[in-house]
């Protein structure tokens, strides 16, 4: 039986913020973009989800609904600092760590480096250490698998620890609602209500010979989570599959100039992160965004992975060149992105993290996929 530990900091970007700034303690605050531009929140503290806000929201959203909430430019070096500090102590249990983000881990503690036999003992004492070291929160949800642990840290957040043993599993599952379940979005949540399916337990009464005739290999996915079962492995390798940046202008651009200083500009950027991550890749893609958010991608695929500067820049603007509407409709977004790295590079970077920049009345999101 496997014991797996989800670990997942407390608000981690507003958290480091309100402990590095004692006057933003306990006042609702959001890392982001300003809301006088087309600012994004990045994080919100605890005291800002009241209010309703959520990360992704508009800033001007935020502030509408919380007209004494502050806003705090990120930083993202320090947070990616204390993030490196928070896998040292990852590294101090197990090297059987997944990285889904700066603040969040699967780790396998089955074998670990205490010799501890109690994954909730782990737990405890992970959640000491951090606490002792970084002075930040995490929620840890203990469990035989990484749905459940996932599901576990969440359910007493902030600053909780749940653990599901294995007896256990089915009672906890059985009022559980179907949008729980990994994989289960907003739109396969209302089809499944819909059939009158609202929880994992009216799942597994159907059976899975029927949700296998409703949903084909879906309805085998979501029978097994309904009761339980769940055999992905915690990846201690995962394999970057793009970096890009993206950025939305505070106003939208309509000369074609400008544009290719902007897209020359972020070129330098990507090439300098991906040579700080020594990564290269074979397909460059360009995305533009119009005023009217009507999108287009131009993507470009190389002979042999790059990463330099001058080929990443010509081959971004020419691109942009080739976009016949490029210059001639107001722009009101810009990114380009790597991909396709070779198996052998970047097995260790994070993925699934958006980070939000801002910067002279921009927005700029750095994608890690």
């Amino acid at each position: 039986m496997r014991k797996i530990i989800h670990v997942d900091m407390d608000a981690f970007y507003a958290s480091v913020e309100q402990r590095d700034n004692p006057a933003l303690r306990n006042r609702p605050i959001v890392v982001g973009g300003s809301p006088d531009g087309r600012g994004v929140v990045a994080a919100a503290s605890y005291e800002a989800r009241k209010f309703g806000i959520r990360s992704a929201m508009s800033a001007r959203k935020a502030k509408q609904l919380c007209r004494h909430l502050t806003f705090v430019r990120p930083r993202f070096s320090h947070y990616q600092e204390i993030s490196q500090k928070l896998r040292r102590i990852f590294r101090e249990i197990t090297d059987v760590i997944e990285p889904l983000s700066l603040d969040e881990a699967y780790l396998d503690v089955t074998e670990n480096k205490l010799k501890e036999p109690s994954a909730y003992r782990i737990a405890v004492y992970l959640r000491s250490r951090i606490k002792g070291q970084l002075q930040l929160t995490a929620s840890a949800g203990v469990a035989p698998n990484k749905f459940l642990a996932k599901i576990a840290s969440d359910w007493e957040k902030p600053n909780g620890l749940v653990v599901i043993p294995p007896e256990k599993v089915t009672q906890f599952l059985e009022q559980l609602p179907v949008e729980k379940l990994w994989g289960v979005g907003p739109v396969t949540a209302r089809k499944l209500k819909a059939q009158g399916l609202h929880t994992t337990r009216e799942l597994r009464s159907l059976g899975e010979t029927e949700l296998i005739r409703r949903w084909g290999k879906f309805g085998r996915f979501i029978y097994e989570l309904s009761n339980g079962i769940d055999h992905r492995p915690v990846s201690a390798l995962r394999k970057a599959k793009s970096r890009g940046i993206e950025r939305t202008f505070a106003t939208d651009i309509s000369d074609l100039p400008t544009l290719l200083t902007k897209i020359e500009q972020m070129s330098e950027s990507l090439s300098h992160t991906l040579k700080n991550r020594d990564l290269k890749g074979r397909t460059l893609t360009l995305k533009v965004r119009y005023h009217d958010f009507n999108t287009i991608t131009r993507s470009h695929s190389f002979s042999s992975p790059i990463n330099d500067e001058s080929t990443l820049r010509d081959t971004a603007v020419s691109l942009l060149q080739s976009s016949t509407k490029a210059g001639e409709k107001p722009v009101r977004l810009l990114g380009i992105s790597m991909k396709q790295f070779p198996s052998s590079e970047g097995d260790t970077q994070l993925s699934m993290e958006n980070v939000w920049n801002h910067e002279a009345g921009e927005d700029a999101n750095e994608k890690k996929t």
